[in-house]
């Protein structure tokens, strides 16, 4: 199964809800994720330019993208980005399929 990393901000509308009736939103997300065919790894939320991240991994990108739609279309979010992690043992080949392809950059 493919795994993605989530990286989001929240609406303050959304931190406001979070602090009149806290809820444990890992095992939201978690549940999520099985329904999409997969499971969730690591939530957290953190200080900086994201209010958190989720690792997860689902069958394929259709479902990380329906996965990120339905959160998306719930308006509690100010952005996401989603990013497909690769395992560091995969990167041989990775390389090896890089370099078997020829590309000419523009203007050469």
């Amino acid at each position: 199964m493919a795994k993605y990393a989530v990286f989001f901000t929240l609406t303050g509308q959304t931190v406001k809800a979070f602090m009149d009736k806290p809820s444990d939103r890992a095992a939201t997300v978690g549940a999520l994720c099985e329904q999409a065919g997969g499971r969730m790894h690591a939530y957290y939320l953190m200080f900086g330019a994201w209010d958190g991240m989720v690792i997860f991994e689902v069958p394929d990108s259709t479902a990380a993208a329906a996965v990120s739609l339905a959160v998306s279309s719930t308006g509690s979010f100010q952005h996401l980005e989603t990013h497909e992690l690769v395992e560091a043992s995969d990167i041989e080949g990775v390389l090896q399929s890089a370099s078997a392809l020829t590309y000419s950059p523009p203007g050469a």
